[in-house]
């Protein structure tokens, strides 16, 4: 079994308009509802064995934050520049290049690909119009080699996003 988990990077500020896309940094609101997913990870047992993240300071910031309420080592956690503006098949190709001794790998950026990517796997009943900031969707593949996982059965084991922790905690 391979697990990719989709994060998409916290909200972040648009209030500087001399800031590049890239350079975004996180608001306070952001950082807290990441928190609040990660600590949901954790108690659910998810732990990867890779994390890889954006070069975009709000994906990797995210990527971080999510890394510590896991227990994951932060220092450990990958950048790779093409998962900036990426599209599905950019993300895919980073997938199809794992080592087959990575069981679960996070992979955190920017939609519009991860709500793309996520609908990949979602029947067309549950199809999402947007992967929120911060949520999280885990995809199992009955595989045991990254570059099959396109031709694997799979199942979404979890879509989680800091709303609907907050319904299930109300």
């Amino acid at each position: 079994m391979k697990t990719l988990y989709i994060a998409r990077h916290a909200k972040s500020s648009w209030d500087d308009m001399q800031v590049s896309d890239h350079d975004r940094k996180l608001l306070p609101v952001g950082k807290n509802r990441t928190k609040k997913i990660a600590r949901w990870l954790k108690e659910h047992k998810v732990f990867p064995d890779k994390i890889i993240s954006s070069t975009a300071v709000r994906a990797y910031k995210t990527a971080c934050l999510l890394a510590q309420g896991m227990g994951f080592p932060e220092e450990k956690t990958e950048k790779k520049t093409t998962l900036y503006n990426a599209d599905t098949e950019d993300i895919m190709e980073i997938i199809y290049a794992l080592p087959d001794t990575v069981e679960k790998v996070m992979v955190v950026g920017h939609n519009p690909a991860f709500t793309v990517l996520v609908n990949l796997f979602l029947d067309w009943e549950h199809q999402i119009d947007n992967l929120p900031t911060s949520g999280v969707a885990a995809i199992l593949f009955d595989t045991n080699k990254w570059e099959e996982t396109d031709q694997a059965k799979y199942q979404v084991e979890f879509l989680i996003t800091p709303k609907k922790i907050k319904e299930d905690t109300e």
